[in-house]
C-alpha cells in the first residue's frame, strides 16, 4: 500500500522544476523505493526569450525617488539621478487618446490635481485618469500634493521619459499599470511606444506588470522587448506554478514583492533561467539578504540611503 510522502519536496534538474507536494511511495526492495507522482513542470525560457547578458544594474529607483519627490515625475528622476541611481523604475498607463504617461492609481485623487484649483470641480466628472485626453491631463500638477517645492509639476509623457534616460544613458523599468479593463490594449500600446522610442538604443527597457494580460499584450505587439512578471502574493499557487505563468509570457524577469523569496525559491527561478528582481526593499538586512542569495535587481525608495553602487 501507498505511504504519503511525509513533506514536501522540491527539486530541479536541467530541463525541468519539480515541485512535488504530495507523493506515494512503495517499498520494490531492501534498499528501493518507488514514488508515484504527477510532478509540475516548468520549461525553461526559450534561446528567443533569453537575455545573452543582463544589462541592468542591481540598484533601481522606485517611482524616480521614493518618497523624496512626487512619484513618477521628471523631477523625482532628476533627484534619483542626483544620488547617483542610473535606472528607474516608473507607471504608464493610457490617456483616453492612447498617450502613455506616468502615473500610479487609477485614478486622479492621490497625486494629481487641476493645476487652476480655484475653478469649481464638476461633482460629476470622473477621477478615473484613463478617461481623459492628453490635453486635459497636462493641465494637471502632479507635485503639489508632495510639497510645495513641486507645485506645477506636470504629469509626464513616457516619451519626456525616454528622452530624459536615453539623453543621459539611464536604464528604465516600465511597469505597465493599465485602467481597469484595458490591460491587452494598454500592453500593447505602450511596447509599440517603448519600441518606437528606444529603437537604436543599445538596451531596450525591460516592461514589467502584475496584469498577465497586459504582459500578453506586450508580447503580442513587440516580442524583442524584454519583459518580467510582477508577482505580490502567491494566492494559493505553487511557485512552479508562478513560473510556468512567466515562461509562457516568455519573460525573463521575475519582480517580486521581496517577502515572498526565500533560498528555495530564489534556486528555482533562477535554475528556470530568470533574473530575480525584488520591490520595494528599504530594510538593510533584507536588501542583503537578496544580494546574498544572488538575486539581479532591487528596487527601493531610499535612494538617499542605499548606494547605487553597492
Amino acid at each position: 500500500m501507498g505511504v504519503a510522502w511525509p513533506t514536501p519536496w522540491k527539486g530541479y534538474g536541467p530541463k525541468v522544476i519539480f515541485h512535488i507536494t504530495a507523493v506515494q511511495h512503495r517499498r520494490i526492495g531492501p534498499n528501493a523505493i518507488a514514488l508515484h507522482c504527477a510532478p509540475v513542470t516548468v520549461p525553461l525560457m526559450t534561446i528567443q526569450s533569453a537575455l545573452a547578458a543582463w544589462p541592468y544594474p542591481r540598484w533601481i529607483a522606485h517611482r524616480g525617488a521614493g518618497t523624496l519627490a512626487p512619484e513618477n515625475t521628471l523631477a523625482a528622476f532628476r533627484l534619483g539621478a542626483s544620488c547617483g541611481y542610473r535606472m528607474f523604475e516608473c507607471d504608464v498607463k493610457l490617456s483616453r487618446d492612447g498617450v502613455p504617461f506616468l502615473l500610479h492609481d487609477d485614478t486622479l485623487t492621490r497625486t494629481a490635481h487641476p493645476i487652476t484649483p480655484w475653478r469649481s470641480p464638476d461633482p460629476q466628472a470622473s477621477a478615473v485618469a484613463g478617461d481623459y485626453p492628453w490635453h486635459t491631463l497636462a493641465q494637471y500638477d502632479a507635485g503639489g500634493w508632495h510639497s510645495s517645492t513641486y507645485a506645477g509639476e506636470p504629469l509626464p509623457t513616457l516619451a519626456q521619459i525616454a528622452r530624459f534616460c536615453i539623453r543621459n544613458g539611464y536604464f528604465l523599468n516600465i511597469e505597465i499599470k493599465p485602467t481597469t479593463g484595458t490591460e491587452r490594449q494598454t500592453g500593447e500600446v505602450v511596447a509599440q511606444h517603448a519600441a518606437r522610442l528606444w529603437k537604436g538604443v543599445a538596451v531596450p527597457p525591460l516592461l514589467t506588470s502584475f496584469e498577465v494580460a497586459a504582459l500578453e499584450g506586450a508580447m503580442a505587439s513587440q516580442p524583442e522587448l524584454p519583459r518580467g512578471l510582477l508577482i505580490h502574493a502567491l494566492e494559493d499557487q505553487s511557485w512552479a506554478q508562478w513560473l510556468g505563468h512567466a515562461s509562457r509570457l516568455q519573460c525573463q524577469a521575475i519582480v517580486c514583492n521581496y517577502a515572498l523569496w526565500d533560498k528555495d525559491c530564489v534556486a528555482l527561478a533562477k535554475a528556470a533561467g530568470f533574473r530575480l528582481l525584488s520591490y520595494t526593499v528599504n530594510d538593510d538586512a533584507a536588501a542583503a539578504q537578496l544580494q546574498t542569495w544572488g538575486t539581479d535587481g532591487i528596487i527601493t525608495d531610499r535612494v538617499d540611503h542605499f548606494p547605487p553602487s553597492a
